[in-house]
């Protein structure tokens, strides 16, 4: 029989309460507070960073997982589709050079923009998310321009304000980690019309259940 990952502690990362809510309820209606925390941490990289280090400092998680919203710069992901975002990148850290973006590996400085999720988390629901690259912005894009330019040149497939942040916190703590999104818009000028935030959400949470479950907790 091959062995299952049951995880003895998981620790749950959002940056919103709302992106979140249906899980919280699953949670507390099964009764899995002694197996679950779940941590708040607000919008963006430094909230993310401090808010996950504090807490990793605090106690220790057998795994991390992040859920969340994400822009999809790929039409071929529908709104409402759940991704697995295993290679990251912080995608406006570095220097410009008139029109050249240098990354810190062009700059010569020690680090990496580029973030490579190699956590190996045994969990049949996990293992058919599409993973996908991504990027991790203060500014989310909504300038045909940029948008184009941020494209070519590290060609994701999502965008968010944290989840870099989140895979490098995790790293450094050195503990198995996911981030798990639902797109909730295309990476475009900004057009409500075209978001479907209740849809990504109602699709985030339906998977994140079923990834709980799969652990068998």
């Amino acid at each position: 029989m091959n062995s299952i990952f049951v995880p003895v502690k998981i620790l749950i990362v959002a940056a919103s309460e709302n992106e979140i809510n249906p899980l919280r309820n699953f949670i507390e209606v099964g009764k899995m507070q002694s197996s679950v925390d779940i941590l708040i941490t607000g919008i963006g990289s430094v909230a993310t960073a401090y808010a996950l280090t504090k807490q990793l400092q605090k106690k220790k998680y057998d795994l991390a997982l992040n859920f969340g919203l994400a822009g999809s710069f790929n039409t071929d992901l529908e709104i409402g589709s759940v991704v697995n975002v295993t290679q990251e990148h912080f995608a406006d850290l570095g220097a410009e050079d008139g029109e050249i973006f240098l990354t810190l590996d062009e700059m010569g400085f020690a680090g990496s923009n580029e973030i490579i999720n190699e956590s190996e988390i045994k969990n049949k629901v996990l293992e058919l998310i599409p993973q996908v690259c991504g990027i991790t912005v203060n500014t989310v894009h909504g300038n045909e321009m940029s948008i184009e330019k941020v494209f070519n040149r590290f060609h994701p497939n999502s965008e968010s304000m944290e989840g870099a942040a989140f895979l490098y916190c995790c790293m450094q703590e050195k503990i198995p980690c996911a981030q798990v999104r639902a797109i909730s818009n295309f990476v475009e000028r900004r057009n409500k019309d075209r978001w479907n935030i209740p849809l990504a959400i109602e699709h985030l949470n339906r998977n994140a259940i079923e990834i709980l479950k799969a652990f068998e907790i």
